[in-house]
């Protein structure tokens, strides 16, 4: 009977090293994936910084350079903002596919990558290609 009980306590205590073991696990993916994504994120958003200033910059050029043609300096400014105005008008009818959408799959395969990783490796362990 000792031995029995001295076998049950042994498994509860592998079971609850192996349920706080699991825990830590769960913790550092989550981690991993978070900064995984937030670097992402960051790089997307350092990109957009960048391609916005030099349209800034190319913007003003090309309102001045209207601005000669209409001899109005303030003629070429106002056919630049109109024209932002409708792209403005086009992106925000058209959020989900020209945001939402691509943010969203991004998420989800920054998210799924390591689990299909995960599963490569488990299938080449067992000898299966």
């Amino acid at each position: 009977m000792e031995n029995i009980a001295t076998n049950i306590d042994k498994l509860y205590q592998k079971a609850e090293q192996y349920s706080k073991t699991t825990l830590k696990l769960v913790k550092l993916k989550t981690i991993d994936k978070t900064t995984d994504i937030i670097s992402s994120l960051a790089v997307s958003l350092i990109m957009i910084i960048i391609a916005a200033i030099f349209t800034m910059f190319i913007n003003i050029g090309i309102a001045l350079w209207l601005g000669d043609v209409f001899n109005n300096m303030a003629m070429g400014f106002f056919v630049i903002s109109g024209f932002y105005l409708i792209v403005g008008v086009i992106v925000y009818l058209n959020k989900d596919y020209f945001i939402k959408t691509p943010v969203n799959n991004l998420v989800i395969k920054k998210l799924l990558e390591s689990k299909i990783s995960e599963n490569d490796t488990d299938i080449n362990t067992n000898g299966y290609e």
